[in-house]
């Protein structure tokens, strides 16, 4: 095909534009690997792309969208052949190398993940950037030495993507999950998931102290700011915390109490540039460690013309669970 469809954000006076478009092939990013694009979702980060909330788009005119699965359609990379089946997450992709949200994409063979034998395409976008970013969080805390046996682990902002795969991901490997939410509407959706106990955001939000009451053994926070303070300050002696978001602002009003009179750990999580090796043991884990069947029930499907409401809504916090975008 000389165009395709493609979500296409551009420069424009005083911001951007966002819109349904079609792509000349010819313009496409360089790369040695050509995918079809089949299936997508919509992340935090998507949403603030779409929305110029944040400066995530970093060239433009820019494709949208930081994850794909799809298939080969020509190689000149010695590990990936027409007809694999494939995955790429980050790396750029909707940033600074025109991204998912279209229905052809050229990208970097060094990238790409082969799509785990018993997971459909679909199933891998329902996971997505979000559940792939949950999983190398729990390995995160898993080589901080934090098992079940320690004690809860906290999950906050537990009703969006990231926090929805990690809750259901703890609890299947036998942790207590203390889920922390702004939307307790939702307490029913994150006990189905498996938390054991669902606690109110503004639990999270007041004037941190440098110690707080040890409450749980380690925590997954993808909110920021003060909801991340307070749960170092609450983390028990010898806990970490590992961290991957900034929903609710990226300063830190924390002080250097946790880490020196408990011995806390704060572990930051980048799945963008995250090395291969990593990724590779993550998509492992989440094809025998996740509860697919829960990932399937907090997943709901939309098209190419929907994303660029569905990105405004996850930024305005009203999108629970997964998004994923069928590609034409």
């Amino acid at each position: 095909m000389a165009t395709f469809k493609a979500i296409v954000i551009d420069k424009a006076e005083g911001g951007q534009t966002v819109r349904l478009a079609d792509f000349d092939e010819k313009d496409l990013t360089d790369g040695d690997v050509a995918v079809r694009v089949e299936w997508s979702t919509v992340n935090y980060k998507d949403g603030l792309a779409m929305t110029g909330k944040a400066p995530v788009v970093r060239r433009f005119p820019m494709i949208a969208g930081v994850d794909l699965a799809g298939t080969v359609e020509s190689s000149v990379h010695p590990a990936w052949k027409e007809g694999d089946k494939v995955i790429l997450n980050g790396w750029g992709l909707g940033e600074t190398h025109l991204g998912a949200y279209a229905q052809k994409a050229r990208v970097k063979g060094d990238w790409l993940v082969r799509l785990p034998a018993s997971m459909s395409a679909r199933e891998a976008m329902a996971i997505g950037t979000a559940g792939y970013t949950a999983m190398l969080a729990v390995m995160a805390l898993e080589r901080c030495g934090i098992v079940p046996s320690h004690g809860p682990v906290i999950v906050t902002g537990a009703a969006g993507g990231v926090g929805s795969v990690a809750v259901a991901l703890l609890a299947k490997l036998g942790y207590a999950v203390i889920a922390s939410t702004g939307r307790p509407e939702q307490a029913a959706y994150l006990k189905g998931l498996g938390a054991a106990e669902v606690i109110e955001r503004s639990d999270l939000t007041g004037a941190p102290r440098p110690l707080g009451k040890e409450r749980w053994a380690g925590g997954i926070d993808a909110v920021g700011s003060t909801t991340l303070a307070n749960v170092l300050s609450m983390t028990r002696y010898g806990g970490a915390v590992a961290a991957c978001g900034l929903a609710g602002g990226m300063d830190l009003p924390a002080t250097v109490a946790p880490f020196i009179l408990r011995g806390v750990s704060l572990v930051g999580i980048d799945s963008v540039m995250c090395p291969l090796p990593l990724r590779e043991e993550a998509w492992r884990r989440l094809e025998t460690d996740l509860d697919r069947a829960k990932i399937a029930a907090m997943t709901s499907e939309i098209g190419l013309a929907e994303v660029i409401d569905a990105g405004r809504r996850i930024v305005e916090g009203q999108v629970r669970g997964r998004i994923v975008v069928k590609i034409p």
